[in-house]
Parts: C-alpha cells; structure tokens; sequence
C-alpha cells in the first residue's frame, strides 16, 4: 500500500551471512541451498514475506522464486513454488543485531557451513547465527511508521527532522552505507547522523547502527543499545531512552522517484505557482517548481505529480493543468529523449509548448524550440549505480570501473546544461575512451546523458551516442547500441 498515497514501502531483501562470512546460496540446479557465497551476487539475495494471518512467522524466497523449507529431521530444501507449512521461519534477533531462525512447525533452529546446512539444532550456537546485508539499493526516503511522516535534512537546525507529510527535494534522501556489518546514515550533503542527532562529516561508533526488523519495519540500534526515533515537535532523529523497539522506533524505507525541475525555452522554470494551470513564469525553483516522475510499470510512459499531490494532466483545447488527483490517460506523457533536451507528448499525439505568455499547452505537431526542456534531476546529487550483475565500484588496481560489486562506491552527479558529469570520489571525472571503457580518473568533465525509460531504472548514455553497460567480465563499458537489460541501472 503506497503510504500518503505517494510512495511503496520497499520489498526487504537481503543476503544472510553466516559465521564463516559466506552467504546462504541458492544454486539453480536441483534448488540446492549452500552457504558458499563469498560476496553478494543475485544468488545470495533472499526476500522476506510476512505470513498475513501471523505476522511473526516469515518465508524466505530465493533469487528462483522459490521458498527455504525445513523438514522434521532438520533437511533443508528450496524448491517449493509456494509457501507451504514447513516454509514457516520465526525471526529470533540477537542483541549484535545477528539473526537466528527458527523452524516455526518444530522449533529447531537453521545454520551451518557449505553443503552442510540443516535445521536441527535445539540450542542457539554460533553456528546458527546470521549476519543480515541489505540487498535493496541503498537511497531511500525513510518514513517514522508512528508519525506517518518523512525524514529530511533540516540544514537550518543542523539536523534531520521527521515532520515532512512528503518525502520532496534532494533534503529527503537519506542513503544508507553498510560497513562491516552496521549501518551509517548519510544525508544528501553527504553528512553522518551520530546517535546523539547531530551530524558529522566522519563515521565513528556513535554513527553505526544495527539493522533490526520487526514485523516488516526497521530499527536502528545505536553502540549504546538504545534506539533512533524521532524526538519533541520538529521529529528530531536521535537515540531515545527505549532498548526494546515500540511503535516510534520503527521505519519504512520507500522507494524515492526522481524529482525533477523543467526550463522553457523562455529561460523561466515550469511551475504550478500561479494556481491549477501549469506554466513556465518562474525564474527561481522551489518546491512549486519541482515535480516527480512517477513512471508507469507497464506503458513506461511518465506521469509528474506536483508537492501538492496533483498530476499534470490535459484538458480541453490542449491546456496542461495540475488538476488530476488519479492517473489517468490524460496524465500520461511520452518523454523524448533529444541530447541536451527533451520533449514531451501528452496523450492526445501532439507535443506540449511553450507559449508567450508561458502557459504549457499540447498542440504542436513538431518540435522547435517552443517544444524543447532543459529537464534537470534535483534528488540525486549522490549517484550509486546498481546493474544486473551488482554495483558500480572502482576497480581495485586500475582506472577502470567494475559493474558486479557487491559493494558500491558513491558517485557525484553534477549537472551541466542538460547532461551530466559523473565525479569519483579522489575528484576526477569519468571519461569514455576510444575503445569504449569508462575510466574513473579525467582531469576534465566529459558529458553523459540520463534517460528514465522505465520505473525505478535510468539508462546513461555517454557522448560517443552509446549507453553504460556491464560486459562478460564485469568491467563498465560505454558501448551499448541499443537499450537492453545490461543498460539498465537502479539509481
């Protein structure tokens, strides 16, 4: 259920590591279950679904779709295509934050090593102890399941606040960093929040948390035991007094759609300031000019909502208004992609225009430059690219980039008249070389170009007309001709 009608509470999936540091496996063949992994590739992601008449009692799906079972003498399947009542798994969270599961029809509990896995153990040794990596893409909004409100860098109090009925603006990305198997949380101006709800520009003990769940929520757990919620009126995100988490100590990471902020060939940014008629009149941008791109799953087309809820939509004589509250055929838009601009054509065929006095109307049957926007991505000022076969990371010894790390290195995404210049973390740029391999370490910028083709992936597109991909051996190349699965990356 989309919480304040806006957002998806995301699907918890994770990699379960065990007390050698290899993760819990799913093999294709026979659905064979090992814990043989050594980093976190598609086959060592599980995910969690809730029983709903009991919400204790959880199932563990693999990469295949299939789910984890324990028979009565403690043996260990994966290949049942539903869940069914051996499938049944209690959670017992231990105070480093490590799980154990428990066999719910007869309480045994699940661990082991390599092929040696079973669910027989009476007891909860070290061998029945997992570690929990999050597998889901690190930028999220995190909203206090108490107070049904978003969190959001407070620049002003030097804090973040969880009081936004809304998750807008770059200030509601918070991006979670997993090290050694705590988290940090890190705000768009790339700053740590410390137990204490001050933030700080180096991690340390009082900014790692443990990751707990319950019923589905999260909890973070701070080195003193205690837990992040928020505090007093503004929602302050700071440790409480509570070491067991309630109700205010829960969270849900959602999804954050891109934010985007659209110029008119008049110079003036396009904005719903002026009332329900959408028109491009502003020469600042607010939150009244930025809109978010929700794109639809099936026809891929993009639908822009406004801070107040509303959708762009067409109405009689071409007129584009903020007047919609559901989607609809009228709210949809196909998005051209032209190099440094893009069009829009809304659903009656035609293409939306500037016109004099800055009101957006659909009614050109070609495009100039009346029809063209320079679109800029406000919400992603730090860029963490996750492809097929895992993250976009330095290489260990060269300039190159790898594109199947299950850690992730964070990029700056700098905006530049309608592309974008991608910066390492040593301050050099990404360039494409003549053979088509992205290198990480330019004294100049060089252009890409984002393209949103479809809900929750980007494609990237550098100057030499080709899109970012991972080839065979893992390395990011730049020399996909056409848009397929390897150009796709969640951001």
């Amino acid at each position: 259920m989309p919480t304040n009608g806006i957002n998806r509470a995301l699907k918890l999936q994770f990699g379960l590591i065990n007390y050698g540091s290899r993760y819990l496996t799913a093999e294709a063949f026979g659905f064979k279950v090992n814990a043989s992994g050594i980093s976190l590739k598609k086959k060592q992601i599980w995910t969690l679904e809730q029983d709903e008449q009991d919400g204790q009692v959880v199932f563990l799906r693999s990469h295949l779709g299939r789910y984890l079972a324990s028979d009565k003498d403690g043996k260990i399947t994966c290949g049942a295509e539903k869940p069914d009542p051996e499938c049944r798994f209690l959670i017992v969270p231990q105070s480093d934050g490590r799980w154990a599961l428990q066999s719910e029809p007869y309480q045994r509990y699940f661990g082991g090593s390599a092929d040696y896995l079973s669910c027989f153990a009476q007891a909860i040794g070290e061998q029945e102890l997992w570690a929990v990596h999050l597998a889901l893409h690190p930028q999220a909004s995190l909203l206090s399941v108490a107070r049904k409100r978003y969190a959001h860098l407070s620049a002003s109090d030097g804090e973040i606040s969880v009081d936004s009925n809304i998750p807008w603006g770059v200030d509601s990305l918070v991006t979670l960093v997993y090290q050694d198997g705590k988290y940090n949380l890190k705000t768009c101006d790339s700053r740590f929040l410390s137990n204490d709800g001050k933030l700080v520009k180096e991690n340390n003990s009082t900014t790692s948390f443990t990751l707990e769940l319950k019923s589905g929520k999260l909890a973070f757990k701070d080195c003193d035991g205690k837990y992040l919620t928020p505090v007093g009126p503004t929602g302050t995100l700071r440790s409480g007094r509570c070491s067991k988490p309630g109700k205010d100590e829960l969270f849900d990471l959602e999804e954050s759609h891109p934010q985007v902020v659209f110029q008119a060939a008049n110079k003036r940014f396009v904005s719903v300031k002026q009332g329900v008629s959408i028109s491009a009149n502003q020469d600042v941008e607010t939150d009244m000019e930025t809109f978010q791109m929700e794109i639809d799953k099936e026809s891929k087309k993009s639908m822009f909502r406004t801070n107040g809820g509303s959708y762009w939509t067409l109405v009689t004589h071409g007129e584009i208004q903020s007047t919609a509250t559901d989607v609809e055929v009228n709210t949809m838009f196909d998005i051209e992609w032209r190099g440094h601009r893009v069009a829009l054509k809304a659903s009656n065929g035609k293409y939306v225009c500037t016109k004099k006095n800055g009101q957006l109307s659909a009614v050109s049957d070609t495009v100039g430059d009346d029809e063209l926007f320079l679109m800029k991505l406000i919400n992603r000022p730090m860029l963490i690219l996750r492809g097929e076969n895992g993250f976009v990371c330095h290489h260990k010894s060269s300039n190159t980039l790898d594109a199947n790390r299950s850690v992730y290195d964070i990029f700056s995404l700098i905006f530049n008249n309608g592309a974008y210049n991608i910066k390492s973390v040593n301050g050099m740029f990404w360039y494409v070389s003549s053979s088509g391999l992205v290198s990480s370490d330019g004294e100049k910028s060089e252009d890409f170009f984002l393209e949103f083709p479809e809900h929750g992936r980007i494609a990237i597109k550098g100057s030499n007309e080709k899109y970012l991909r991972g080839d065979q051996g893992g390395t990011l190349m730049c020399d996909g001709a056409s848009l397929d699965a390897s150009c796709l990356w969640e951001y």
